[in-house]
Parts: C-alpha cells; structure tokens; sequence
C-alpha cells in the first residue's frame, strides 16, 4: 500500500471574530471537521503550527505549499496569511488546492476555483446538526481534487499563463536545517538508491509507493518504471511509468521510458502494440517539447527499427538485404532526418549525431538518397567527434569512446578501429547490455556489407571481451515464481475455528498437490513468509521438492516468532519448524525492516510485506508466478492477511490457485 498522501492546511489559528463578528474557535474547526475530512479522505493532514518549536513557521509554511499533495484553506474570515498562502500555492503549483468556509461567503471568493465548501457554524464551532454532513461533503471534495490532478488546472495563475512551468521542488529545498519532511526524503532516496544499485527490483516498487509526497513518489515510480524496463517487463513498467505521469505529466524522463516500452513492444510484436504507436507517443511529447533533444533522438530510433524491420527478413541473401534496404529509402530518410533534427537541437548530444551519420554513409552506400550533402555529412561527423572527445560525465565515457570507434569504422583503418573500440571496451564498469548494444551495430552495417574489413575488425573487439564477462542469460533465474499466502493455525483462544491444528495433513496434502500440479523442482523460486499454518507447511513442502525458497518476514525473527508463530496452538513445536526451515542450506532470509527501512506510520507492515513478495515475484516475471493460496474466501482477523494478498495478486495478474479451506477442511471442521 502507498504511503498517504498529504495535505497542509491554510486556516486561522485559535479563536478569532467569525464572518458575522461572533467569535469562532478555528482550532475546534480544525479538530472537528477538516482534519477528520481529510483522514476519511484518505491524506494525513498538516497545520504549520503543528511543529513551531522544530524551526522557522514560515520556512515550513513555503515548503509544505510547494511539495503537499493537496492545500486546504478555510477563507472564512478576511485572514491576510491564509489569502496570501493560497496565492503562494496558486502561483507554486497548478492543481491540488480546495477552499471552505463557514458563514457567509467571502466577497472575493468566486475569483478562485470552483472547488470550494461552505460548512455550518453554531456557536463558537462547527454546527452539531451539520457536522457529520460537511465533513462528508469535504471529503468528497478532496477525493474528486485528487483524482482530477492531471486534467484541467485549478490555479488561475496557470490558467491565465498556459506556458506556465511549475517549479522543480528539488532544486527549493530549504538551505539549511532540514525539516522532517526532506529528513524523511532523503532517508528514503538513499534506500531507493541501494534498492536500485543491487538490482532488488521488488524492493524498489515497494520504496517507490512509499515517497512522502505525490512530488517523490512521481520520481520514484518514473524511477521503478525504467528499472523494469532495463529488465524487460515492459507492460509492468508502463503501469509503474503511468501511475508517476499521473501526477506529473510534463515529466520528460516518464515520456521517454514510456515511449521506449511502447517501441520495445512494437518490436516484439506484443498484443495491441507498434512501432506507429510508438511514434504517435514521441510526436506527442514534440508537440509540447519541440526542441527535447532526446525525444528526437528516441524517434530517430523508431524510424530506424521501421527501416530496418522494412527488410530485414531470416533466410535473405546478403543481396536481397541490400536491394530491399535500398527499396525502403524513405524510412531510411525519416530516421536520418528525426536524429539529424535531435543533433541540430544540441550538437553536444554525439548519440543522435553518430547514428545520423552512421545511416548517411549507410544510404551512400545502398546509393539512395540521403537527404543530405556529402558535406553536410563530414561536417557533422567533425563535430560529433569533437563532442565525443569533449565529454566530462564519467558515467558516459563509454559512450564517448565507442563513439569515436564508429567513427573510425566509417572512415578509418582496421587497425584504427580496433584501438578506438579497445579504449572503448577497457572503460571500468561497461556492461554486457551496452556492449551487445555497440556490436549489434556492427552487425547491421555487417548485414548490408558496408566497409567489411572495418566492421569485422570491430566485431573481432567486442567479440573478446564478451567471451570473458558473464552472459545475463547464463545466472540463475527461475522457470517459474511460487507465491503463497495462507491461514495460521488457530490459537487456543480463537473462537470459530479457522485453521484447527487437526486440518494440519489435510492442508499440507493440498499444498503438496498444487506443487506437484505445477511440477515444482530445482529450477523455481517460492517466496513466502514462515508463520505457524500455511506458511511453514508451504516452506517445507518445496523445500522436499528441492525447490529454491526465499523467506520474506515484516519484523526481526524474534518479533515475527512472538507474533506469527508461537501463539498458536502447539507454538513451541511450529518454533522448532520455523528455525529448522530457515537452516535449509536452499532457503534465504530477507527482513524488511533491514532491507527497506522502517515501515511508514500510515502502513501496516504485514500489508507491506505481501507486497514486497508480490513485487519480488512479478518484478521475475509477471508470466512466471503462480499464486497458491490457502483461503476461506473471508476478510481477515486484522490488516495483511491472505485476503490482502489474493486481492492484490487478481489486480496484477490473475492468476490464483486456491485451496479453499471451507472444503478442504469440512472432515475435521463440518460446521464451517
């Protein structure tokens, strides 16, 4: 579950003469109606003078204004700081703002946007006949604000100026002494930052859910999105690049991520998906960046797909290729022309500008058309080698480098090719990925017969160094992910029985038999918890069956024995087995609180832990996991149970194998 959105509220402070000159006590308005409102709505609200003595009111005041998800201002009274404070939120922030009053309406109030309240005042606070009603009709409100966040903007400041840029919130954060708010952003950016750096994919996704605000979340799931795609679950990063877009839709690096899953899918074909598709989405983007130097290079990479696509076809002669290559010369101009424009925009950006060059001497070559002069070419393959040498980012400096490599392969010697791609693969930290990416270049000017010696010279480098790194494909993934969730054994003091200790053969039996169903061995992953019942009986069943076992638990093992599996019946005897599972030489241990840090305060840490074994599992493989639960189809005894788990694995993928206790267990339990 994500963490709650949040929600700062511009108000008067303490008793002050209402709208009709009676006094009103505002923090009973406060108490009694809006922070209720806005708890049923599901946010965690804010006042600024919750937290006077941590630091300057002001200071927090700007802060929450620009980064809240949702500003709530009572304008009942002619309140200078709460006028002003919506006029600083109106003019941060384009959305997200809803007003109220309470008496009779402000004389300037219908100059602001149509979300807007009035509520019932008796006495000294809100009106006892009314209340429940407005604070329903609050939170209604605040609903509907949050879930119109990407359509019409609210702010007359960014009505009136459509051009209008919201400010980065990352580069306005408060020099100086650091307020919870940022404390707990950057707590949570740096175990975003581990999460991605050891490639824990399933811990990302749950991190990116938890971003303090709707700002740091729209990073972090932009963030997750393009992790799953680098490892190639594309329609799972297109929800993850969606939920992130949402919230900010100008966000460029969303746009591109997304752009490049739809082109990924076009590729392989996938159901409902094109390289057209693909295309529509990048000239969508342009419409609104006309200069992204970057969109421009993304779809120089569609149209070049398409050419290629055009006539590369198994089983054609080396001939054949280059004749419908040729053919197919007015796809080869649109990629020339999209990276040619993409260069054109910045001529520091030497990937757009190799590959316009590369497809030049390419069209050359097939002697076709270009739509550029020779000239026009050397000239731009200067300053692409000029921008290559020039490169100060350390993290491109192999990109750099095999930049110049295909440069020489252009118009170089073999021996000249050879050196420039060999500084190029000795970088530190160069990947297979980026290494297959460079040589499946080689191999398409190899295809159409282009400068031959040079190509194989070049081939002959990386063909080396990929012989002494380890092939992706060649460590462990599973054929298929076995998720579980299931009951506990009853405790001696529950009343209905659920799960009865003597139903324990009757469930292992069934587990067993959904495991040999699926032809369960050494080549899958099971993730689970370990508590006393369904867990554990789980646990040992594919670790007889030899299966690789990853124990996910939401607290310390002490803790997570106190409160999963000694208070059953027969507890000592499951601690036994609890331990003795966790000894098995194929099962490992992750604990969350180590992993992911402490739990939020709005998140219950067994709801984050089925969605940590949710995430870790798909994260594999959306296609790979089977779900087996062992379920009486009931809501749970408390949050985080299997009825949370079947609920999120149907809205994911579906695929649900129950093991319905009410039949399972009628032999020993016929009154349920």
């Amino acid at each position: 579950m994500a963490t709650r959105p949040h929600a700062f509220v511009a108000m008067p402070f303490g008793r002050k003469p209402g709208p009709d000159g009676h006094e009103v006590d505002y923090n009973r308005v406060y108490d009694e109606l809006i922070a209720p409102a806005i708890e049923a709505a599901g946010l965690d609200a804010f006042r600024a003078d919750q937290e006077l003595a941590a630091g300057s009111i002001v200071t927090d005041m700007f802060q929450e204004l620009l980064i809240a998800d949702l500003v709530v201002a009572d304008l009942s009274i002619a309140n200078p700081n709460v006028w002003y404070e919506v006029g600083v939120r109106h003019a941060l922030r384009s959305r997200g703002v809803v007003l109220l009053f309470g008496g009779k309406a402000p004389s300037a109030f219908d100059l602001y946007t149509d979300r807007k309240l009035r509520y019932g005042l008796a006495g000294d606070g809100p009106d006892p006949a009314t209340l429940q009603q407005d604070i329903d009709a609050l939170a209604a409100m605040i609903k509907a604000t949050m879930a119109s966040w990407h359509e019409r903007r609210i702010s007359p400041v960014y009505h009136h100026l459509p051009n209008l840029r919201e400010p980065d919130w990352k580069t306005l954060r408060r020099v100086g002494p650091v307020r919870a708010i940022w404390e707990a952003h950057d707590r949570w950016e740096g175990r975003l930052q581990l999460a991605r750096e050891s490639s824990r994919i399933g811990d990302l996704l749950v991190l990116a859910d938890e971003g303090p605000v709707a700002a740091f979340r729209a990073e972090a799931w932009v963030r997750a999105g393009a992790a799953l795609r680098q490892c190639g679950q594309f329609l799972l990063a297109l929800d993850y690049l969606a939920k992130g877009l949402a919230i900010e839709p100008g966000h460029l690096k969303g746009l591109h991520e997304t752009g490049i899953c739809l082109q990924r899918l076009g590729m392989k074909g996938a159901p409902g998906h094109s390289l057209a598709r693909a295309r529509q989405h990048y000239e969508a983007v342009l419409r609104d960046h006309p200069r992204d130097v970057e969109t421009w290079a993304l779809l120089g990479r569609v149209d070049k797909d398409a050419w290629v696509a055009a006539w590369r076809r198994e089983g054609s002669a080396a001939a054949t290729k280059r004749a419908d290559a040729a053919d197919e010369d007015a796809l080869l101009r649109a990629a020339i022309r999209s990276y040619e424009r993409a260069y054109r925009s910045n001529p520091g950006h030497y990937f757009s500008g190799i590959n316009a060059v590369t497809l030049m001497h390419l069209a050359a070559h097939l002697g076709v058309d270009s739509g550029s002069s020779e000239h026009a070419r050397e000239t731009m393959a200067c300053a692409v080698r000029f921008a290559a040498e020039n490169e100060t980012d350390p993290e491109q400096r192999y990109w750099a480098a095999v930049t110049l490599g295909d440069l020489e392969v252009l118009g170089g010697t073999p021996q000249a090719v050879q050196h420039a791609y060999r500084e190029a693969v000795a970088v530190p930290g160069v990947t297979w990925f980026e290494l297959c990416s460079s040589r499946d270049q080689l191999l398409l000017l190899s295809e159409l017969g282009l400068r031959p010696d040079a190509v194989a010279a070049g081939l002959a480098v990386f063909d080396r160094k990929l012989q002494r790194l380890q092939r992706p494909e060649d460590a462990w993934q599973p054929r298929q992910v076995l998720l579980f969730s299931g009951h506990m054994i009853d405790s001696p003091t529950r009343g209905k029985p659920r799960f009865p200790a003597a139903a324990e053969p009757l469930a292992a039996k069934a587990i067993g038999e959904a495991l040999d169903a699926l032809g369960a061995d050494g080549r899958d992953l099971a993730l689970c918890q370990a508590a006393a019942g369904g867990d554990l009986l789980f646990l040992e069943a594919c670790q007889r069956r030899g299966v690789r076992c990853q124990v996910l638990l939401p607290f310390a093992e002490p803790e997570f024995v106190e409160r999963s599996v000694l208070p059953v019946v027969d507890g000592a005897r499951w601690r036994d087995r609890f331990y003795a599972a966790l000894g098995n030489d194929g099962t490992t241990l992750r604990v969350m609180p180590v992993e992911l840090g402490p739990a939020p305060e709005s998140v219950d840490p067994f709801e984050r832990c089925n969605l940590w074994l949710l995430y870790s599992a798909l994260a594999l493989g959306v296609q790979k996991v089977n779900f087996i639960a062992l379920w009486n189809g009931a809501r749970g005894d408390g949050p985080g149970g299997t009825s949370h788990m079947v609920d999120e694995v149907k809205r994911l993928t579906g695929r649900v194998i129950l093991l319905d206790t009410r039949e399972l267990f009628r032999p020993v339990n016929p009154a349920d």
